[in-house]
């Protein structure tokens, strides 16, 4: 029986254009996503920044996996071609460790090489949930936090069902868990609830000033105001916010105190 309802319509078909100036990525990327990602058709490829951006005009792809350093420019340099970026993008970069730290905080999918087959299917996954109207701000970050001189604060990007947030990250107060969701409290006010499990900002922010004091809280030393002893030991954060200290984090955070404050 026909079904006319749509209710068991398969999901569009993903239009996927690659530019990488490495034949053996494209053709891995093409051989990778043919036998593991459905509903996903190549339409295209390109070898530059120039070609990139005559096969973008060309197959108007929904989502383009990007290299970032091509003998005529960058990644960086292709986008800023367009005034509005109505694509969605996973980078493909064989950047060093240390400026990982930026794709991360700017929630942009990147894919390192050499090409990890499981990494490319969940980012294209991804991909289909993007919010395609918050992009440009998402690389405005990607590129001020990869500055190799920034003395700037550095910016995260928060995704919520709702809403994108963009904030300093001196601007958290702490992070709470909450099962598989991660809450962070701002000096705004404000709390925001992400679907993602703490430990991922535990990784991300303990190298920017921040400490896991408890297993369901991570908080920022530049807003602690004061430690209790009582209850067990906790900590008073800006904005008279609390955070319980577990007995195994008490001495680090007490050295943490004697670093910072000189006690």
């Amino acid at each position: 029986m026909f079904n006319f309802t749509g209710k068991n319509k398969p999901p569009p078909m993903l239009n996927v254009l690659i530019i990488d100036d490495e034949p053996h990525i494209r053709s891995t990327l093409k051989s990778l996503i043919k036998v593991a990602c459905r509903q996903v058709k190549v339409v295209g490829e390109a070898e530059s920044v120039a070609t990139g951006i005559s096969a973008i005009d060309r197959y108007k792809p929904d989502l383009v996996l990007l290299d970032i350093r091509m003998d005529d420019g960058t990644g960086f340099d292709l986008l800023e071609h367009y005034q509005h970026i109505d694509f969605k993008v996973i980078f493909i970069t064989a950047y060093e460790q240390h400026a990982l730290d930026a794709f991360r905080f700017s929630a942009v999918d990147y894919i390192l090489k050499p090409v990890n087959p499981e990494k490319l299917v969940e980012a294209i996954e991804r991909a289909r949930q993007m919010v395609l109207g918050s992009f440009q701000n998402q690389i405005n970050v990607l590129k001020e936090n990869l500055e190799p001189d920034k003395k700037t604060d550095r910016k995260i990007v928060l995704k919520t069902q709702e809403n994108i947030h963009f904030l300093n990250v001196s601007d958290i107060i702490c992070c709470e868990s909450d099962g598989n969701y991660t809450t962070f409290n701002t000096v705004q006010g404000e709390r925001i609830l992400v679907s993602r499990v703490l430990k991922d900002f535990d990784e991300m922010l303990t190298d920017h000033g921040f400490f896991r004091v408890h297993r369901s809280h991570l908080i920022n030393l530049r807003h602690i105001k004061r430690f209790e002893r009582q209850d067990g030991g906790y900590v008073v954060l800006t904005g008279d916010l609390q955070a319980p200290v577990s007995a195994r984090s008490r001495d680090k955070l007490m050295q943490i105190f004697e670093q910072i404050f000189e006690l």
